[in-house]
């Protein structure tokens, strides 16, 4: 119980500070709706359980030892923020933004597109997993089994990452028509897709150093 309220109190902190999928949650639900938001926040969540259960098994380890797998995953990483990056600069610039019409004619379709999403920018996201592996094994006490313990650690993670997103969500709700406006949403869409190019260069960065 030390352990995981230790923990607990540690995730807390990491979710309330700001980064890529905050940005990504919080435009999604200013311009797309609350629903696309929440699943591209389950997508994240789900993402950090991967990670979670990774490093408590010890594959994540991987990362730190092998320099090639470490390389690959940033470089992957690194590709798809940059894809999705000129994706959104590209509906800032055409006025793309504010899918909410596909979004309502294709519910399921566009449920599953910001699942993805999320998930996808976790999992290629080499910082988790090198934070996992380094911060979750102090929080393993001996005699529990690493899995079903880090599982349940990743899980409050992620299940305080819901939490989250769903404030962030409802804090959208009384600004909804004056951010689905055109001009706003492409605004919007060109603000997130910078941020995005920016992570992807730092990781780009990271790679010449290394």
């Amino acid at each position: 119980m030390t352990a995981f309220l230790a923990f607990s109190a540690a995730a807390f902190l990491m979710t309330l500070t700001p980064g890529l999928d905050t940005a990504l949650v919080l435009r999604t639900a200013a311009v797309e709706g609350p629903r696309p938001a929440m699943m591209a926040g389950l997508g994240i969540s789900l993402g950090v359980l991967f990670w979670g259960i990774a490093a408590a098994l010890g594959l994540s380890a991987l990362l730190t030892v092998s320099e090639t797998a470490f390389r690959a995953l940033q470089i992957a990483g690194a590709g798809y923020l940059f894809y999705l990056g000129l994706k959104m600069l590209r509906s800032a610039l055409l006025g793309g933004g504010g899918q909410a019409a596909p979004e309502q004619a294709h519910p399921a379709r566009g449920g599953r597109e910001w699942l993805l999403r999320g998930l996808t920018t976790n999992l290629l996201n080499p910082k988790i997993g090198v934070f996992y592996i380094s911060f979750l094994p102090q929080f393993l006490p001996p005699g529990v089994s690493p899995g079903a313990f880090g599982a349940l650690l990743a899980g409050t993670h992620g299940l305080m990452g819901l939490v989250w997103f769903a404030a962030l969500t409802l804090a959208t709700r009384p600004l909804a028509r004056i951010l689905r406006k055109p001009a706003v949403a492409r605004g919007l869409d060109g603000a997130l897709g910078l941020v995005m190019l920016g992570f992807g260069l730092r990781l780009i960065q990271e790679i010449g150093r290394r």
